[in-house]
């Protein structure tokens, strides 16, 4: 998955290879706006859960998609594992014929920009752990449509 492939439906959330500073007596790297979160639009606010997902079983039959209209969503995997990443584009529903599918290298996260159709998350070959950076909203519903497709699409990884 690289970062120019993923640029129309968000970013990819890696350490950079160059910049940061060094912090703590020097014992870590500290690197900064690695992602451009749009999360408080309206009077939302950031909302940092854990998501414990199931792998899936593949071949993978994506009925649906999600996405999140006035915000950014973003998943860091914890544990280094490798997960799928299902997006389409599409105004007011995704269009199966945008559908794009992306493997992970396991130290890749994923931050969805505002409006993305995405799949939730797809855990492979055993259950992952991810850090998700969200939006908490008085009323959930208004920034989460799911929607499904016309038919199935299948997803096989070779």
């Amino acid at each position: 998955m690289t970062a120019a492939a993923f640029a129309g439906f968000g970013e990819v959330v890696e350490v950079p290879e160059q910049g940061g500073r060094l912090i703590n007596s020097g014992t870590a790297w500290r690197f900064d706006d690695v992602a451009d979160l749009a999360l408080d639009k309206n009077g939302g606010r950031a909302l940092l859960s854990l998501f414990r997902v199931q792998p899936a079983r593949l071949p993978l039959r994506c009925t649906g998609l999600e996405r999140h209209p006035v915000s950014s969503q973003l998943f860091l995997p914890i544990g280094g594992r490798p997960f799928l990443v299902v997006v389409a584009h599409g105004r007011d529903a995704p269009d199966p014929a945008t559908l794009r599918v992306f493997v992970t290298n396991g130290h890749q996260g994923v931050n969805y920009a505002p409006g993305t159709w995405h799949h939730p998350a797809i855990a492979l070959d055993t259950v992952t752990d991810f850090l998700v950076l969200g939006r908490a909203d008085a009323r959930p519903d208004d920034n989460c449509d799911e929607l499904p497709f016309p038919g199935e699409a299948v997803v096989e990884i070779s």
